[in-house]
């Protein structure tokens, strides 16, 4: 069920300020029939309470029963997609000291970031609720913010905000999404599937993707041949990003390796314990969500070499994606990871860094310089715009030149991460398929050079057409 539908499907259980008994069952049903990846759960809760703002009223019974709308909903949300993690018994646990701390924080009806730690602080400590309490814990939030609901609507609203603050870190504290399995409608022999078709269906499973015009903007201003020397963009190519998908556990998890590597090749990759735990992270992250268990299922049809047991899946992606190798020079200096996602500099240019989370994060530090995107390599082609998920661009990565390189926009890591996963293990060294985005049909080919036999070497797409 995409956003749009659960935004409405939320003003629909709001509009009588009612929820029976019945009326929560379907609530639980819808969830468990949309089956929610992780990465959303946080976006789905507070759009609860985002939607709830809309019914606030000037009526205080109906703000309050409002409020107890809201929090059915979020105790579905809890219900059906996640567990606690908290112990059966904490005798240090006080319900006055919750009761205490709700009402200070609701005293001005501002969470600051310092009252936000000391909320996660508080649940993680002495009064972590036991299993028995987390309901009422979570219950009181609301329970007691009706004691100051006011008379005017913007403070209602910062009330609700405060309310969604103190969910937000019991549940970051003390809950966990339930394991995550996918139910699209696939079919479940996919011997017959083209990698082509594949390709779209993968498209179409990554919920975890940013809109444009509304999670990020680009201004792609503009075009050049990839042998102009003049730098066609004054200006960067990201002009907003919703930082707060990257608090989004594959976002979160991703970020986490950026900062992992040497970026010249030739100098030896140090990769210290942590950092391999980061890699497994990562990697857990990703076997959460639909795209990368579609291409563990497809991959499996294709390939009889990859295990069906997920946990050695996962060693085998480790393995290709993380495996140290020899790139320049002496030493194990390169991944497939590095290449792809994070880049390198190898003999005075850029190789690699095809990825625009952290081309983005690199612009924002003022290491990449955006010189204009390519022209297309048809007259017939669509002309590129801030909404295309699929970019060639030319721009200076810590002053050295890439003349071409083609990104993804938008797209979710585990996206990534399975479409180049596909085609090592079902594909060819170039594997031409049609992705329909919504809004563009792009003819792409999809490269995929090997190191040795079980390493990504690199693997990146080309724009060979562009339909609007």
């Amino acid at each position: 069920m995409s956003g749009k539908v659960f935004e409405s499907y939320f003003r629909e259980i709001y509009s009588d300020l009612s929820v029976t008994a019945e009326e929560s069952d379907a609530i639980k049903d819808k969830l468990e029939e949309s089956n929610i990846p992780p990465d959303k759960l946080v976006w789905l809760r507070s759009s609860a309470f985002r939607i709830g703002c809309q019914y606030l009223s000037d009526d205080n019974d109906s703000n309050i029963n409002l409020l107890k709308c809201i929090n059915r909903v979020v105790h579905a949300i809890e219900d059906t997609c996640m567990g606690p993690t908290v112990e059966a018994e904490n005798e240090s646990f006080s319900e006055e000291a919750v009761e205490e701390l709700y009402r200070t924080l609701f005293t001005d009806l501002v969470v600051d970031s310092e009252e936000n730690q000391e909320l996660f602080e508080f649940f993680r400590g002495d009064n972590r609720p036991p299993e028995d309490k987390f309901v009422w814990t979570r219950a009181s939030a609301f329970r007691m913010g009706v004691e100051f609901l006011g008379e005017d609507r913007d403070t209602n609203v910062s009330l609700l905000k405060c309310i969604n603050s103190i969910v937000h870190a019991l549940e970051m504290t003390c809950m966990k999404p339930k394991p995550y399995e996918l139910k699209a409608d696939i079919p479940e022999d996919m011997s017959d599937m083209s990698l082509a078709e594949a390709l779209q269906t993968l498209w179409d499973l990554d919920l975890n993707r940013l809109t444009p015009g509304e999670d990020y903007q680009i201004n792609v201003q503009e075009g050049k041949k990839a042998y102009w020397k003049e730098d066609k963009a004054e200006d960067p190519l990201f002009t907003f990003v919703d930082r707060s998908a990257f608090r989004r556990p594959t976002y979160k998890a991703f970020i986490a390796l950026l900062d992992n590597y040497t970026a010249e090749t030739g100098v030896r990759e140090a990769v210290t314990y942590e950092e391999r735990k980061e890699n497994w992270s990562f990697l857990r992250a990703i076997m959460e969500s639909g795209p990368m268990q579609f291409c563990h299922k497809y991959c499996m049809s294709k390939n009889p070499d990859v295990p069906s047991d997920r946990d050695e899946f996962m060693k085998m992606l480790n393995n290709m994606w993380f495996g140290i190798y020899r790139r320049g020079g002496s030493g194990g200096d390169s991944s497939g990871f590095e290449h792809v996602f994070a880049g390198e500099l190898k003999n005075g240019k850029v190789s690699g860094f095809h990825n625009w989370v952290y081309y983005y994060l690199e612009e924002k530090k003022g290491n990449v310089d955006y010189r204009g995107y390519i022209y297309p390599r048809s007259y017939s082609d669509a002309e590129t715009n801030a909404n295309d998920h699929v970019l060639t661009l030319q721009f200076e990565w810590q002053g050295v030149l890439k003349n071409v390189g083609t990104s993804f926009i938008g797209v979710s890591p585990e996206f990534e991460m399975a479409l180049y996963t596909m085609c090592f293990f079902a594909g060819e060294k170039e594997n031409i398929f049609d992705l329909d985005t919504g809004s563009d049909v792009f003819k792409l080919n999809c490269k995929v050079y090997t190191m040795g036999s079980d390493k990504i070497g690199t693997s990146y797409v080309e724009t060979m057409g562009h339909e609007d």
